[in-house]
């Protein structure tokens, strides 16, 4: 098979789909990689270092996509890149389709079949190729939101760790999952007050067993939301719907009972934000306000440290991408229903039922497909 792994061309990404180790592990099962120039300089591999590994360099992502059986990104594929799309072709990628119709509309208009990086699944009922980058997000999530706070950038002028006789910043972390988890040991690092929200009271009892006193844990009521809401500097929202449309837990009307300058940091952002006021954002401009309150919402948030970012992530993809190449997309996806699970889309058809419900779209079941 030819594995194609375009240059990122969303705004200030700088992750790349396929690194050198992964091109050399597919060129020795038999497979050709096709990496555009300058694909992977952003993330510390130049050009050298993939056709050292045996890839072959094309100068334009046309050629490539023209070329390629399958594609290997890193974030959703942008317009221009949808319209290179062709039927038969495998795109291997985030997509986060539930909030995008857009997007949605382009990839079914294509004929390609897609399978989506964050709905994968794994025995334990995990989500084993957004994990890597939901560690990352977390982790980026407190120190985004201390920038923020800072007064030159629009905030309450807080200090996360405080200092002796000054209190240290209030962080509420709505979520108790992965992300939720790194945001909240980051964030209690740094010297803040943390206390985290979920309603699995089974994670609400892990994080204590394992956390103990680094930070509180909450049961996520609206009356408990009331409560903290009022005292927080800064709120992380990380919670998430597999391949859904992300809730909205904090209203515009809650902003009120905000301190002004309190500082949001959506890492749903994805999948549409969990803040009514939320919008996706870029590196370049990433902060805004809404009534008092500051809001960071950059969509791609592990691409401000995208060597980690990629050699992560390439970590997780590369046993799929090779089952997919050895075996092509519809045996690889019989012989694994966790792969299946990242059938979003095939032919002119959605296979993902939560994207469906969230855009008023028929969906085939992606197991009916494998019977054709």
């Amino acid at each position: 098979m030819k594995i194609g792994c375009p240059k990122e061309v969303k705004p200030q990404e700088f992750r790349v789909g396929v690194t050198p180790n992964a091109t050399q592990e597919a060129v020795a099962r038999g497979h050709e990689v096709l990496i555009e120039t300058g694909a992977g300089v952003g993330s510390g591999f130049e050009d050298d270092a993939y056709v050292a590994a045996g890839a072959r360099i094309l100068g334009t992502a046309v050629d490539l996509f023209a070329s390629a059986d399958m594609i290997v990104k890193v974030k959703e594929p942008q317009p221009a890149e949808r319209k290179m799309l062709r039927q038969g072709q495998v795109l291997f990628t985030y997509l986060h389709l539930a909030p995008d119709p857009d997007q949605t509309r382009d990839l079914l208009d294509s004929g390609c079949t897609a399978i989506a990086y964050e709905t994968v699944t794994d025995r334990a009922g995990g989500l084993p190729l957004l994990a890597p980058m939901s560690e990352v997000a977390g982790k980026l999530a407190p120190q985004v939101g201390a920038w923020t706070l800072q007064k030159a950038n629009g905030g309450r002028g807080v200090l996360m760790g405080g200092v002796p006789g000054v209190g240290p910043a209030r962080v509420i972390v709505i979520g108790g999952g992965v992300v939720g988890t790194h945001a909240a040991r980051v964030a209690a690092g740094m010297g803040g007050e943390v206390t985290v929200l979920d309603r699995s009271l089974n994670r609400l009892r892990y994080l204590d067993d394992v956390f103990g006193h680094d930070f509180n844990t909450g049961y996520a009521t609206a009356g408990l939301m009331a409560e903290l809401l009022p005292q927080a500097d800064m709120v992380i929202g990380a919670v998430l719907i597999p391949g859904a449309a992300a809730p909205k837990l904090v209203t515009r009307d809650q902003l009120s009972w905000m301190k002004p300058g309190a500082a949001l940091v959506d890492v749903a952002i994805d999948q549409g934000g969990c803040f009514e006021t939320s919008r996706a954002t870029t590196h370049g401009d990433p902060i805004y306000e809404v009534d008092g309150i500051m809001h960071y919402c950059v969509a791609n948030m592990p691409g401000a440290v995208a060597r980690t970012s990629t050699i992560a992530l390439g970590n997780a993809t590369l046993p799929f991408m090779l089952v997919l190449a050895d075996k092509g997309w519809k045996q690889a996806c019989a012989d694994d229903p966790h792969l299946l699970a990242g059938l979003n889309v095939h032919d002119g058809q959605l296979t993902y039922a939560a994207v469906g419900a969230a855009l008023g779209l028929d969906v085939v079941p992606a197991a009916d497909l494998l019977q054709g």
